[in-house]
């Protein structure tokens, strides 16, 4: 029997002190971004706010969350090895921010034993960079140089971005991802149309609701107490639409909800599963 840990990658400068702090008690924490590599296959994500999921981490920190489910779907499968899935994933992260903030250095490059590194860039890149469509695919070749040098033995797993921010700009950022993808001689993992295919069966079922609580009625300040976080209002589905669905921009925020990462992490253990097989086999 497989049995899963929950694995939250770390960032920033309190990740680096909460690990060292974590090692000095217990030399494997179950939490942290530390890959216990000896006898399983590491698979690490590596993204942005889309991959992180903080919002729903806030509001349902018992999960469970995109690394876990993705491990537990893989051990579901008994044909396949034990995997650890560590979540270094980041909001607001793109990749030249990744390696200004340090942050590649103190939560990925270091990392024992990685097996499967998935790649998901892009949005963040997209409205930071002055040239997008040179900046960006020289920073994913960049960023694939260094996993290379630091993760000599992990296949690197570049993945095209949700629908987040409409076709057009969705189309512009996995074109460029696909371009690097084959001059790099990589296999793409395109998750964009899975998730495209299960928002039709509701638009607004895969993401939460963020609203400005300065926004909201007076009146109805009472209803959402439970649900302020900060200066918003964050509610994992549609509990409060029948009341709010009303205001304006009320579904606007697009990032997922634990259901939209539940369909990530399904399409990437249906991807992961052949690779996995293929590698038992060897």
């Amino acid at each position: 029997m497989k049995c899963p840990t929950d694995r939250r990658g770390l960032n920033g400068s309190f990740a680096t002190i909460a690990l060292f702090a974590a090692f000095l008690i217990h030399p494997f924490p179950s939490n942290e971004a530390l890959a216990e590599h000896e006898g399983r296959v590491q698979i690490l994500l590596l993204g942005d706010s889309t991959a992180e999921g903080s919002v729903p981490r806030r509001i349902r920190p018992e999960g469970p969350h995109l690394e876990t489910v993705l491990e537990q779907l893989l051990a579901a499968e008994e044909d396949l090895p034990e995997c650890d899935v560590i979540n270094s994933s980041l909001s607001g992260e793109y990749i030249r921010r990744l390696f200004d903030s340090k942050r590649y250095d103190r939560d990925v490059a270091k990392l024992p034993g990685l097996d499967y590194i998935l790649i998901r860039y892009g949005l963040n890149d997209r409205a930071r960079l002055d040239n997008f469509v040179d900046d960006f695919p020289a920073d994913f070749k960049k960023l694939l140089a260094r996993l290379r040098v630091d993760h000599p033995d992990a296949i690197l797993i570049p993945m095209t971005v949700i629908p987040f921010s409409g076709e057009e700009a969705s189309t512009q950022i996995n074109d460029l991802v696909r371009a690097v993808a084959k001059e790099e001689q990589l296999e793409v993992f395109d998750i964009y149309p899975r998730y495209a295919a299960e928002l039709e069966k509701g638009y607004n079922m895969l993401n939460y609701r963020r609203y400005p609580l300065a926004k909201i009625p007076a009146k109805y300040h009472e209803l959402v107490e439970p649900f302020v976080y900060g200066p918003s209002v964050e509610v994992m589905g549609n509990e409060l639409d029948a009341i709010l669905g009303h205001l304006p921009g009320w579904t606007g925020d697009r990032h997922p909800n634990l259901a939209g990462y539940n369909v990530i992490a399904d399409e990437t253990a249906k991807y992961m599963a052949p690779l996995l097989r293929k590698r038992s086999e060897k």
